[in-house]
């Protein structure tokens, strides 16, 4: 059911080309918000996009530059590898002031990316924190949930996501997301907590290959 809310946002995915941006794209789409894929080339952006509406049967998603992207939207939401993380941010340094940054980054270190990698700066979000300055509004969530459960979007997705920040109202607006995406948003504190969020995406790696399973995620019982 599209939220009515949800009509009034617009939310750019910086490097949504990849697997777990199309999937939020997808999802997002369908559920009334405006879905704005960002990639540091425009036409790759907009040949994904094209593919992405194909699949939804309709005209939902825009491809644009990363920083078109970012401009565009009143939320931007960054799904681009470790090692793109800091060069990215910095591209789009300018278009993100005033702004909410959902950093969905895993500090992985290939090709050991089921052993937990800490940062200089202890988490990939409290780095973006560092780098963009207090009007940016950075948000932590789901480094936990796997991009082959979010690819269609009638697939339930068995997971719970963390949702971290410095700021009370950012962190309710991300939850929203999060329910639109089909999953549960749970307020996990401040932004330096993202440090253990992060850290469980190589720990469910490693049950995967350990069990042979397919996107472990995580539950958070007991709650009222």
């Amino acid at each position: 059911m599209v939220d009515n809310d949800s009509m009034l946002i617009s939310v750019a995915i910086l490097g949504g080309t990849g697997k777990e941006g199309s999937g939020l794209a997808l999802r997002w789409a369908v559920n009334g918000y405006r879905v704005l894929i960002g990639s540091r080339e425009a036409q790759k952006a907009h040949d994904r996009a094209a593919e992405l509406n194909v699949q939804l049967g309709g005209d939902y998603l825009v491809g644009m530059s990363n920083s078109d992207a970012a401009a565009q939207a009143n939320l931007v939401v960054l799904t681009v590898p470790y090692s793109a993380h800091q060069s990215t941010l910095l591209s789009v340094r300018d278009q993100l002031q005033g702004k909410i940054l959902v950093d969905i980054t895993v500090p992985l270190a290939p090709p050991r990316i089921r052993a937990v990698t800490v940062p200089a700066g202890h988490a990939a979000a409290l780095e973006a924190a560092a780098l963009l300055g207090e009007s940016v509004r950075v948000v932590s969530a789901f480094q936990n949930v796997s991009a082959e459960k979010m690819k269609t979007v009638d697939e339930e997705v068995n997971c719970d996501v963390l949702v971290t920040s410095d700021d009370d109202e950012a962190k309710v607006e991300v939850i929203k997301l999060v329910e639109a995406a089909g999953m549960r948003g749970i307020d996990a504190g401040p932004l330096a907590n993202a440090v253990a969020a992060e850290s469980l995406t190589p720990v469910l790696l490693y049950i995967n290959k350990k069990y042979g399973a397919k996107g472990a995620g995580i539950r958070i019982t007991n709650l009222p």
